[in-house]
């Protein structure tokens, strides 16, 4: 299984902040495991931080916005994408103002530096989070869409649409997060000039210039408009009939502006939790749905907290019957795995499938057959012997015994026909032939029973 990761040093980066125009400097820094994301605001009495996740996006016009305890910081998305897309799974991030540095408008500099320091695995196992059926968010009014279908890994594909004869209609498409650095990292936010005003208005992109965003002028306005918005700007005059991209710097893909927005939407989700996996389809996203469908996310991961392991009857397992008979000296009926579909060095995940010719249903019960709890626990003891008998030489000569059982809870009777998943994993690294387990039984998606028990390994006489 894959390990959480954070960075191995710590980096500082400076610039000015895109709405505010202030000189900002933001260092990104080492967190311990199960940390997350988190900004503190190092400018305010208390260096208050501010959890970086999607219920506390308290705005979403031209960035994300996060406030905690009335503390707020700004234009976060890029530093996010960023993290999120290297792998990084704790970091703490501390900024001297209101809101995160614009740079140039893009991830790029955020990728740099996050190579240029590298990474350090951690002990904790990272914990994703799998999409195993659609979901599904739509903004009708404005048309925006984003779907997540199942996946193996975390891919993209963005579609956005503009009334626009410049940018009409543009896609992007990002299969591979390895590829983030090269495909996705150097695309640069963008504006219409038709916006600009508006957004002065609100006090919004005071430090927006042509170093830090592509500028699309495709509504032709007088001269003399322009030449206004030119000084507002700080640019040269020009002809104000050249409709087209205003920028320093050319376009790095003609479908930069779609890229970009794939780039806000990995931002986005960071603000989820947790990683997943799954596919990605947004159509015309922006920040706010893109928090909207955040936050429906994190709604769903709370009420499938445990997720079910992946089980495909298709797939040979790593141990059948045969094998589980060499491994434990339990035998019928009280030989309760039937085989064992995938192991790591802490976990293991097996199934049994709950016949009506179970011996114990002829008493429990004769009118309504169900699988008497310790049963389960037993079973689960079982797949739990599996995992500790494989780390040690000669398997076959050691047996394991129960120490102790724990909050053990039973959520849904088991009934014939019914096929239990179990995953143990270990509590505690083995320490003198003593470990400690929890361990989970699903049908399909539900949690039917779990519990946490300390088992001995005992070499045979």
């Amino acid at each position: 299984m894959l390990k959480q990761k954070t960075l191995k040093d710590s980096f500082s980066l400076s610039g000015k902040g895109l709405h505010t125009g202030l000189s900002l400097t933001v260092t990104f820094n080492p967190a311990p495991e199960n940390h997350g994301y988190k900004i503190q605001r190092t400018d305010l009495e208390g260096q208050p931080l501010i959890d970086a996740i999607a219920d506390n996006v308290v705005e979403t016009t031209r960035g994300t916005v996060l406030a905690q305890n009335g503390v707020k910081v700004s234009t976060v998305e890029h530093a996010l994408a960023a993290l999120y897309a290297l792998g990084i799974d704790n970091c703490l991030i501390r900024v001297d103002g209101p809101e995160v540095p614009i740079l140039d408008g893009s991830a790029q500099y955020y990728v740099n530096e996050i190579e240029r320091v590298g990474t350090v695995e951690q002990n904790a196992v990272k914990d994703y989070y799998i999409i195993k059926s659609k979901i599904e968010f739509r903004d009708e009014q404005s048309g925006s869409s984003i779907i997540v279908l199942p996946d193996e890994n975390f891919s993209l594909n963005v579609l956005v649409s503009y009334d626009s004869n410049i940018i009409p209609n543009q896609y992007a498409t990002l299969e591979d997060m390895a590829k983030f650095k090269d495909e996705i990292a150097a695309s640069r936010t963008f504006v219409f000039v038709r916006e600009i005003e508006p957004l002065l208005q609100a006090g919004l992109i005071r430090g927006g210039d042509l170093d830090n965003a592509i500028v699309i002028y495709e509504r032709e306005m007088s001269q003399e408009n322009f030449d206004k918005l030119a000084d507002v700007m700080g640019v040269p005059h020009m002809d104000a009939k050249h409709l087209g991209y205003i920028n320093h710097k050319p376009l790095v893909w003609p479908n930069e502006c779609a890229r970009h927005k794939l780039l806000d939407v990995i931002g986005d989700m960071a603000l989820i939790g947790k990683p997943i996996k799954g596919r990605i389809i947004a159509t015309r996203p922006g920040h706010t749905i893109n928090n909207k469908f955040a936050r429906r996310m994190r709604k769903e991961i709370r009420l499938h907290e445990i997720q079910a392991p992946n089980y495909d009857c298709n797939r040979p397992p790593l141990m059948d019957v045969n094998r589980i008979r060499e491994l434990l000296p339990h035998r019928y009926p009280f030989q309760l795995v039937d085989k064992v579909i995938e192991m790591g060095a802490n976990y293991i995940v097996g199934i049994k499938n709950v016949t009506a010719n179970e011996p114990f249903f002829q008493g429990h019960f004769p009118q309504e057959p169900v699988m008497p709890g310790v049963l389960q626990i037993e079973a689960m003891a079982q797949v739990g012997g599996l995992l500790v008998l494989n780390s040690v030489d000669e398997p076959e000569r050691y047996s394991t015994y129960f120490l102790k059982i724990d909050g053990v809870k039973f959520r849904h009777k088991v009934v014939p026909g019914d096929t239990l998943i179990f995953r143990v994993e270990l509590m505690a690294p083995i320490r003198r032939g003593i470990s400690t387990m929890k361990g989970y039984i699903f049908v399909g998606e539900t949690v039917v029973c779990e519990a946490e028990f300390m088992a001995q390994i005992v070499k045979n006489k």
